[in-house]
């Protein structure tokens, strides 16, 4: 548990905010706070499952200044899996040793905060818990998501806190009878890289063609700086024996004269 203080207008006090697991009794305003905040409607069992600790890792926030008995009352939550990297959505995004089947990661499920908490960095925090979770689990490799394509001010916040959106699904939410298109966010942990994308696998080529480049031009000029000194090394040798023949005729001529 930690805590911040920050100062909302919509807040008549100066809150005192500080974070620690949902528990059964949040029950009852961890499904008002769905409802108030989400378009879809959950099933009585996801919150019975969050609540209880049963395959759910979970973070409350609580405004522990909040007057009128509601120190420990709900104020913002973040709820998560654990899930095999292999059997996930985005095991094609992963570079990782499939040969190790334990490999894992982290979906974020739910995240929410109150109206009046809005921007005093809550968000931000439980998402920062999420992923300090995760880095502590070995075999975790990343923490995803999926955001509303109308959401803007989550898509802010994930791309503010280093999250890469990695695709784009099309009609992925169906909200009253009508399609909406999600993002894919993915922070990597624990050494989690994607795969090379193609324009990373392009880089690569160019760099191997320059080096490759870069090698023949040096043995070109090695293999013309042999030329030439083979060429001078000729030259040289040609010049000493026309002397030397001008010499013998010289000599020659003169016993010839004498």
């Amino acid at each position: 548990m930690f805590r911040s203080s920050m100062v909302n207008p919509k807040i008549s006090h100066r809150p005192s905010i500080c974070y620690r697991p949902i528990q059964p009794s949040d029950l009852a305003i961890l499904q008002q706070i769905h409802s108030d905040v989400f378009p879809i409607r959950y099933e009585s069992e996801f919150f019975q499952n969050v609540v209880n600790g049963r395959d759910i890792v979970s973070w409350a926030a609580v405004d522990r200044s909040r007057p009128n008995g509601r120190s420990d009352e709900l104020i913002g939550f973040v709820t998560a899996r654990i899930v095999l990297a292999r059997d996930s959505e985005i095991a094609d995004l992963l570079r990782y040793d499939s040969s190790k089947v334990d490999q894992t990661l982290v979906y974020v499920l739910t995240l929410g905060v109150v109206d009046a908490y809005r921007n005093l960095g809550i968000a931000t925090a439980l998402i920062r818990e999420v992923i300090k979770y995760a880095s502590s689990i070995q075999v975790c490799r990343a923490v995803y998501l999926h955001v509303i394509s109308y959401n803007n001010p989550a898509i802010h916040l994930y791309k503010k806190m280093s999250f890469k959106c990695v695709r784009r699904l099309h009609g992925f939410y169906l909200i009253n009878g009508q399609h909406y298109d999600s993002y894919l966010f993915v922070y990597y942990v624990n050494g989690g890289r994607s795969p090379c994308s193609p324009l990373e696998l392009v880089t690569v080529v160019v760099s191997c063609m320059k080096s490759g480049l870069k090698s023949v031009a040096a043995k070109l000029r090695q293999n013309e700086e042999k030329m030439v000194k083979w060429h001078k090394c000729k030259e040289t040798r040609g010049l000493i024996s026309t002397q030397n023949k001008r010499t013998i005729k010289t000599e020659c001529s003169g016993c010839e004269y004498v």
